[in-house]
């Protein structure tokens, strides 16, 4: 496994967040957290993150212990994160806004490479390249948080629900993107409230509840489990 979480308990003070939580990342896979809201999804990324100290358990990264690494230090070995709500720098333009992705980096030629394939994948951002990030529409901004943590050239991307707030011919576009994203090497770990969407692009899938994973299989087969498409899917995928 790429990144492996064993046994993992996460309070926010004295309320448990996430319990018991164990699962694995294979490298190449996109695997997405289902779950409603206030199930432990966004925790259980800051905590892979580092933005969340672990209570028990631990988070293994190409075989490294990572649990209580520094954030920065998870950047550089190849963990980047595309933050709920976005999280961009409103008065940076897009150009500086992805140049603070690569901000641990020194190698001049990859990051450049790098830069060539973000405008490859989001070809608005190309447009908008040295346009304010705060004024531009919450999809544009959606792409830009997403090319700023590629822009890390992680081997895994943390994606916290990417499709929230945007138009349903906007979300189709940012899915399609996640697929090439995974296709082009970079394996994905998915939060998403979208189920049907993260459920087709999935490789493996665990519903949460209560910050504890109640339910793991495949995409197909989470998609086909009558009780996820009651809870999650209106009842139908």
């Amino acid at each position: 496994m790429l990144l492996e979480v064993e046994g993992l308990c996460v309070n926010y003070g004295h309320i448990e967040a996430i319990r018991d939580i164990s699962f694995g990342v294979e490298e190449g896979t996109v695997v997405t957290l289902i779950g409603a809201n206030g199930a432990g999804k966004t925790t259980t990324l800051k905590t892979l993150s580092g933005l969340r100290k672990v209570r028990e358990g631990k988070v293994t990264f190409d075989g490294k212990d990572i649990t209580h690494l520094p954030p920065f230090e998870r950047v550089k070995m190849g963990l980047s994160q595309s933050p709920e709500g976005r999280g961009i720098f409103p008065g940076m333009s897009v150009r500086e806004n992805l140049g603070m992705g690569a901000y641990t980096r020194r190698d001049k030629p990859a990051i450049a490479a790098d830069f060539d394939r973000v405008m490859a994948l989001f070809p608005r951002l190309e447009e908008r390249i040295d346009q304010v990030a705060g004024t531009m529409s919450g999809g544009e901004q959606q792409m830009l948080a997403m090319g700023r943590a590629l822009m890390a050239r992680p081997r895994v991307v943390l994606l916290d629900e990417p499709s929230m707030g945007l138009a349903p011919k906007l979300i189709a576009q940012i899915f399609s993107i996640i697929t090439e994203i995974n296709e082009q090497g970079t394996t994905v770990l998915l939060v998403e409230q979208n189920a049907a969407q993260a459920l087709k692009r999935a490789h493996t899938a665990h519903v949460l509840e209560t910050g504890e994973i109640v339910r793991s299989g495949s995409g197909s087969e989470l998609a086909g489990d009558d009780s996820v498409k009651a809870a999650y899917l209106g009842g139908d995928i």
